[in-house]
């Protein structure tokens, strides 16, 4: 996959290269998760977060959270096996994964970073950033989760 690609482009390109089936969508702007899924026409808890993640060392790691729920500092902490994590500030987010919050997906990141994915997002299909404003992604979790090689565990409360 060439990093020269931009947004959706170098998305699909990521998923295409890991055999991943996606479909991108133009979408309008949404000013919230809720929004967003009304737009969408799905619930809140269809849509993933992507979440960029950063240890103490100063390397990253994608949270994949479903809509309706918040990361588990002290479930993903001890499923990375770390004593701190933190979420980063956006321009430290975009320098990692080439992408700016709101867009944000470990597919076509400028670092394959290590993903971590919340149990409850398998067998689903879910929607989440596709590289650039004014898109999403939908996709098969399960696939997802296979074709980025992610850690599945609980790392998620209720929001």
């Amino acid at each position: 996959m060439s990093i020269e690609l931009h947004g959706h482009a170098r998305v699909l390109a990521d998923a295409r290269d890991k055999g991943l089936k996606v479909e991108i969508l133009a979408r309008p702007p949404a000013d919230s998760l809720i929004e967003a899924a009304a737009v969408l026409g799905i619930e809140p808890k269809q849509i993933l977060k992507s979440l960029v993640v950063k240890r103490s060392d100063g390397s990253f790691l994608f949270a994949l959270i479903p809509g309706g729920r918040a990361i588990s500092w002290p479930k993903l902490r001890a499923v990375v096996g770390v004593n701190k994590l933190q979420l980063p500030a956006p321009q430290a987010a975009r320098d990692a994964t080439g992408y700016e919050r709101g867009t944000i997906t470990p597919l076509g990141s400028t670092t394959p970073w290590p993903v971590f994915a919340d149990e409850t997002i398998r067998g689903r299909r879910v929607a989440m950033g596709a590289g650039e404003h004014g898109y999403s992604m939908f996709v098969d979790a399960d696939s997802l989760i296979e074709a980025l090689g992610a850690t599945v565990a609980d790392i998620s409360v209720l929001d």
